[in-house]
């Protein structure tokens, strides 16, 4: 099984601006993010083909893993590095069979930890869980805390994800509770300085490893 990347993992911005997005993503890559995943929601599914085969390219020149959100054909098409499925969009186990095993399944379990021990169980490189505070994405999403990540750390083997209102001010708590990585959208990407927003965050991860 692959090993899923510790550390930042970048939550795109819906636009349709694909030079927009793909400079706002390489400044995140720039200052250190792990990992990239690709969410838009909309229907316009030529954009959605473009942008995440973009994004594949720019991802790969920087070694980073370029994951879809919940649409298991365009990771498929756009040649992405895997796919992020929650509760309602699709198997995990048909995932790895189209996807293959060179490609990382992500899956999100909200505040479940009998989710993330079924999703391991089926073939699952990741787990997510929150939302741990506010979110602008999703600001009616239950929340999660810190005590289901210690649960988590010492029940399930594969890394554990951290997402909803991350912020370099509230994650500490959640590093030091067993979150391998932190899922940020906001904080990074409607920061002034995209890059230097990253290497704040990736500080959190260097201060944790010293402790």
């Amino acid at each position: 099984m692959l090993e899923f990347p510790g550390g930042i993992y970048a939550i795109t911005p819906e636009t349709a601006d694909t030079k927009r997005l793909l400079s706002q993503v390489e400044a995140a890559l720039a200052g250190g993010a792990a990992a990239v995943q690709y969410r838009d929601k909309s229907a316009d599914v030529a954009r959605r083909h473009e942008q995440a085969s973009e994004l594949v390219a720019l991802c790969r020149r920087f070694g980073v893993p370029l994951i879809v959100n919940d649409d298991l054909r365009l990771a498929d098409l756009s040649d992405a590095d895997g796919v992020h499925l929650g509760r309602d969009d699709g198997s995990l186990r048909e995932a790895r069979i189209i996807l293959g095993r060179d490609k990382f399944i992500g899956a999100s379990c909200y505040q479940s930890l009998e989710l993330a021990q079924a999703a391991q169980a089926a073939g699952a490189d990741y787990v997510a869980f929150g939302s741990f505070f506010p979110s602008p994405t999703k600001p009616a999403a239950a929340r999660a805390d810190a005590a289901l990540l210690r649960v988590a750390a010492r029940a399930i083997s594969i890394p554990i994800v951290a997402i909803g209102g991350i912020t370099p001010a509230n994650a500490p708590p959640l590093l030091d509770a067993g979150a391998d990585c932190l899922a940020v959208l906001s904080a990074l990407f409607e920061a002034p300085d995209i890059r230097a927003a990253a290497r704040v965050l990736n500080q959190l991860f260097e201060v944790e490893s010293e402790q």
